[in-house]
């Protein structure tokens, strides 16, 4: 979609393109951690019906709480610490598929 209009320059043309459902429900993630809300968020950036959007929601969520999971640690005074703890994949070779020595 674009937007024209005449100025004493000539005409200009500015492009809008509108998010795509993943960096939709990225900005509702970071604004919200209820699933219900984070798709009414995304489905009115995205001008989608809700059920669509809804179920995207429940499949990023489904694999993101696997990723990370954040901890919050209270220190020796009272102050409270956020941990962030990603679990990476390990990946293993058996040793009958690798060449070499």
């Amino acid at each position: 979609m674009s937007a024209d209009w005449n100025t004493k320059y000539g005409t200009r043309r500015v492009r809008h393109d509108p998010p795509t459902l993943d960096e939709a429900i990225f900005a509702a993630v970071g604004i919200t951690d209820d699933h219900e809300q984070q798709a009414e968020i995304a489905a009115a950036l995205m001008g989608m019906p809700l059920d669509v959007v809804q179920a995207e929601v429940k499949k990023q969520a489904r694999t993101n709480s696997r990723i990370t999971a954040t901890r919050v640690i209270a220190g020796e005074q009272g102050a409270q610490r956020s941990v962030v703890v990603e679990r990476r994949v390990v990946r293993r070779f058996s040793a009958a598929t690798r060449t070499g020595t």
